[in-house]
């Protein structure tokens, strides 16, 4: 495995702790702090360094099962971010969420883990195959 793959790899990983820690403080407290703020935005860049980590480090074509499972992952995450700091910048920070943003914000890290654990077993199952 080629190091910047190995970066992107890591990195997601922390993505996955920052954006989680963001989300689970929002699914927690329903209101839009600078803690969520921060963690869901950082969450959102590793991810995307990551992505492109592991593009380049990739042997294979960016549209795989296990890219297009991760890149639907940060779509849903990018608009769940969009729409917390939408709710920050119209009512201000300790705004309160309402329904549909806190279902849509857990259901969007419930993406994330999934894409992230099937991701990991594809790489994995693939390397015992070989």
């Amino acid at each position: 495995m080629k190091i910047i793959s190995l970066i992107g790899a890591f990195l997601i990983t922390f993505a996955l702790l920052s954006y989680g820690v963001g989300s689970i403080s929002l699914q927690r407290f329903r209101e839009v702090s600078r803690g969520v703020l921060g963690f869901l935005s950082v969450g959102i860049v590793l991810d995307l360094v990551a992505i492109t980590c592991m593009i380049i480090g990739s042997r294979n074509t960016p549209f795989t099962l296990h890219g297009l499972l991760g890149y639907s992952a940060f779509i849903v995450m990018l608009v769940d971010v969009i729409l917390v700091w939408r709710v920050y910048l119209k009512e201000g920070l300790n705004a309160r969420i309402n329904r549909n943003l806190h279902l849509f914000a857990k259901l969007a890290y419930l993406w994330w883990v999934i894409a992230y654990i099937t991701g990991s077993l594809l790489i994995i199952l693939k390397k015992v195959a070989v």
